[in-house]
């Protein structure tokens, strides 16, 4: 085992997880006879605000991107399972560096996110390996369903393989467009980006998506925008306009293209996406109130505005 820090073992219900807090760990044989694929994890900030404490991690069956889990998996099987997020990264980023706040606040509530790019180390500002492809979101959905069928694994039977979310932003958020349309996609969440007017204005990598691409999807749609001030505004509301055949809400804080992402928690923005998928994924009828009614609890949060289609 190879390691900076001093680290702490913790018995899950599927064999033994090496936490390293604030710093990268890395351990020579991860597998073991319990099936345990995880090679190096942390804590983002204090783990989440939500009911389960969450983690970062990298996996060796997966070193092409980066997990955000539940620290305790043994509180997930029949009754309670993980639905399952893939998450693609602003400027087609390969890591999710400036979106681990959000992310961890994400999973702290019961969901396993699943981002594109390896598990960013410590401090870490910008990635290499870029642009990163749309596949790449396909790949996590497929590694999560695998994962769940897996006897030897700390996943078996705890995911909600009918319950798959695909998201992302700026880039991440075409990416998540062009990925929509796979049937098993339960709900797409587009965060500071839309399909652009012109496709090839783009910056390179991006998903060259015309807007009849809009007329393939087939769940209901979260668009969660910077106001005006925010580059991919008017194409996110745009976007809006068109989708006339599935629930749809549009949801804009005046933050720019930046959103929220790197405040505490993920601030406002991990508030409104926490609840869209706790609505869509888990059924939970109380964040159903964050969008259903006249106002709707987004309408209710100081500087939102809302507009939303075949929502009541």
């Amino acid at each position: 085992m190879k390691m900076n820090i001093k680290i702490t073992r913790i018995w899950l219900s599927a064999g033994l997880l090496v936490i390293a807090t604030g710093c990268h760990t890395t351990q020579n044989d991860p597998t073991g006879p319990t099936g345990v694929t995880e090679i190096a994890s942390r804590m983002v900030e204090d783990g989440g605000t939500g009911p389960f404490t969450a983690i970062m991690a990298s996996d060796r069956k997966l070193p092409t991107h980066t997990i955000f889990r539940p620290k305790d998996l043994s509180k997930f099987g029949k009754k309670d399972k993980l639905p399952i997020i893939a998450w693609g990264n602003g400027a087609c980023a390969n890591s999710p560096w400036e979106h681990l706040n959000f992310l961890s606040e994400v999973a702290s509530h019961g969901f396993l996110v699943i981002a594109i790019g390896p598990m960013p180390a410590e401090g870490q500002r910008g990635a290499t390996g870029g642009p990163t492809k749309s596949p790449l979101m396909t790949d996590a959905i497929n590694w999560a369903v695998n994962q769940n069928r897996d006897r030897t694994g700390p996943y078996y039977h705890k995911l909600d393989t009918t319950k798959i979310a695909v998201a992302g932003m700026s880039c991440g958020g075409l990416q998540t467009l062009e990925v929509a349309p796979d049937a098993r996609v339960t709900t797409a969440v587009i965060c500071n980006s839309g399909i652009l007017g012109n496709p090839g204005d783009g910056m390179g990598g991006m998903p060259k998506l015309t807007k009849d691409h809009l007329e393939k999807l087939h769940t209901p749609v979260l668009y969660i925008l910077g106001g005006e001030k925010d580059i991919a505004y008017h194409n996110g509301m745009d976007d809006f306009h068109r989708i006339n055949h599935l629930p749809v809400f549009a949801a804009n804080l005046n933050v720019g293209h930046g959103g929220t992402y790197a405040r505490p928690h993920g601030g406002d923005f991990a508030i409104v996406a926490t609840a869209w998928f706790q609505w869509q994924l888990k059924g939970d009828q109380v964040a159903a109130k964050m969008f259903q009614g006249d106002p709707c609890g987004v309408a209710r949060m100081p500087g939102w505005r809302v507009e939303k289609k075949n929502i009541p």
